[in-house]
């Protein structure tokens, strides 16, 4: 019985000694970063989609950018670097793009991409061109070929300098593996899985409520240090921010992803990390020259004038959003030109309107001229706050000088829908920005169907201002092509079509266990291969 005794105490102490052991292990497991505990939870505000690379919502930006990767990456300040493309040469007449395909990259199912995998990926992607046409290179691109194994060659109808920043944008042009295509081969349809090169994989995924990516283990390029990103969907701002609090997320981050107001809270409470990134877009007005009265440049300098800019900008995004003076901020490539801003002057304002015949009578609160009013329509997205908070601000300031705005709060797509038709006086208009920038401003403010160009019609210049354009999107002469972007955006900006009142940064707030985080430099991708975490 005493042996039996003993027995059971040395197998006692040995399974203890086991169990403990097995702990130590899974805390140096944790410590060393390759445990379940090396991972991030975030919230996005809507499902991300079915991760198609070559079509558009409800696909989100942020998730096919984990999945799927370009022949080319923008970097800061416009760079173009090398990506699943290890190198590329540009003939003399800019109409030949030749890239020599990265050797033993695998798609996550394991199979290699070859230039017959880049090819049949433009290939889908053309099938559907009209799907595509905003982006500048659909249009010029004539035909592409597999010169051999790895070799890929694209060959444009005229020469268009932007082709690489078109193809360092997340969609529609980045490359799904053989295994995800239909048996038609037509993507714009639906894909059957999505497989990429990418440095992440969706291992787990709930239609509207998460997505979760893992670290592909035979990632070609620098493996991420995260292991897994989870991504909660809340739609509710306010919702997040409580989640956030509670410990339930470990980071906040994009656009407008809560309130201005939760922003300053949080980072006012000195328990969490914020950061704000470097303009990523201008929220400007569009003015419709279509209209008689803002066809006037009088008229639109004096509603340049006619608003406190900075004190709206000051309150109503609370200092995260700064004031612009250019309608492109200048961090994009071409952008840093000297402009004369419009100051706040209210009498200026006055000055121009009344020398347009646009008389205050006396007694009256609304200008007149040949028995018409000086009224017009702001039209604005009715989901979003800044819009509205904005919209109501200048009804206000420029009834100061005589000026009746009517404001309509609108579904988005009806918006758009009336931005397109030229049905509006004034609208709210971001640019892109990168990697599509300033080239993509420019296009559109020249290419017909987006409302844009149609709202600068009335220009007096309007033919010569599309020849600069077209010249400057094929010119292959690099000092001619800051000449030209200076010119363009000059008379851009004196004839205030564009009236641009702040530039949009993306926010972030992490928890302090997130040691490392950087804003990446296209607008579009996700931010996780240079995060690092210590929970």
């Amino acid at each position: 019985m005493n042996k039996h005794r003993k027995f059971l105490a040395v197998a006692i102490s040995l399974a203890i000694a086991i169990i403990l052991a097995g702990c130590s292990d899974d805390k140096a497991e944790s410590a060393s970063g390759a445990s379940a505990d090396n991972s991030i939870t975030i919230s996005w505000p809507r499902d991300i989609g079915t991760m198609n690379p070559h079509v558009y919502n409800p696909s989100q930006l942020l998730a096919q950018s984990m999945i799927y990767e370009p022949l080319v990456s923008y970097k800061e300040g416009g760079e173009i670097q090398p990506h699943l493309a290890e190198s590329w040469t540009v003939s003399e007449d800019g109409l030949e793009y030749t890239f020599k395909i990265r050797e033993n990259v695998k798609f996550t199912d394991g199979s290699v991409l070859t230039a017959a995998v880049v090819k049949k990926n433009f290939d889908a992607v053309m099938k559907n061109s009209s799907s595509h046409s905003w982006l500048g290179v659909i249009n010029v691109l004539e035909k592409t070929e597999a010169v051999d194994d790895q070799t890929f060659k694209m060959v444009l109808k005229e020469p268009y300098y932007p082709a690489l920043q078109d193809l360092a944008v997340v969609r529609p042009v980045r490359f799904l593996g053989e295994a995800g295509f239909p048996e038609d081969g037509d993507t714009s349809k639906g894909i059957t899985e999505p497989v990429g090169t990418g440095p992440w994989m969706l291992k787990d995924y709930k239609k509207d409520e998460y997505a979760v990516f893992t670290r592909n283990p035979d990632y070609w390029g620098e493996s991420p240090e995260l292991e897994e990103v989870k991504i909660k969907i809340i739609p509710d701002a306010e919702t997040r921010v409580l989640a956030f609090e509670k410990g339930d997320l470990d980071l906040i981050y994009g656009e407008g992803v809560i309130s201005m107001d939760s922003f300053n809270q949080l980072k006012e409470s000195g328990e969490y990390q914020t950061a704000l990134s470097e303009p990523v877009g201008t929220r400007s007005l569009l003015l419709n020259t279509t209209n008689e009265k803002l066809a006037d440049l009088r008229v639109r300098k004096a509603l340049q004038h006619g608003f406190n800019k900075q004190a709206m900008v000051e309150g109503v995004t609370l200092g995260l959003e700064e004031k612009a003076d250019n309608i492109l901020s200048t961090n994009f490539p071409y952008t840093d030109i000297e402009v004369e801003p419009f100051d706040y002057d209210v009498e200026k304002a006055a000055d121009y309107l009344d020398e347009a015949g646009w008389k205050l009578p006396a007694g009256k609160a609304v200008r007149e001229k040949d028995g018409q009013l000086l009224e017009l329509e702001l039209i604005y997205d009715k989901t979003d706050p800044i819009q509205k908070a904005m919209a109501e601000t200048l009804q206000a300031e420029w009834s100061a000088i005589g000026i009746k705005l009517n404001i309509s709060g609108l579904e988005l797509t009806t918006q758009i829908e009336r931005r397109k038709a030229g049905d509006f006086d004034v609208d709210f208009w971001y640019n892109y920005g990168a990697p599509y920038d300033p080239h993509s401003f420019i296009n559109v403010v020249a290419e017909k169907g987006w409302g844009v160009a149609e709202a600068h019609s009335n220009l007096p210049m309007k033919s010569d201002l599309d020849k600069q354009i077209k010249e400057t999107l094929g010119s292959t002469d690099e000092v001619k092509r800051q000449q030209l972007y200076g010119s363009i955006l000059g008379t851009l900006q004196e004839q205030s079509v564009f009236v641009p009142i702040s530039y949009i940064k993306k926010s972030v707030i992490y928890q302090n266990g997130v040691e490392e985080f950087i804003f990446p430099a296209n607008r579009d991708e996700h931010p996780f291969n240079e995060m690092k975490i210590s929970k």
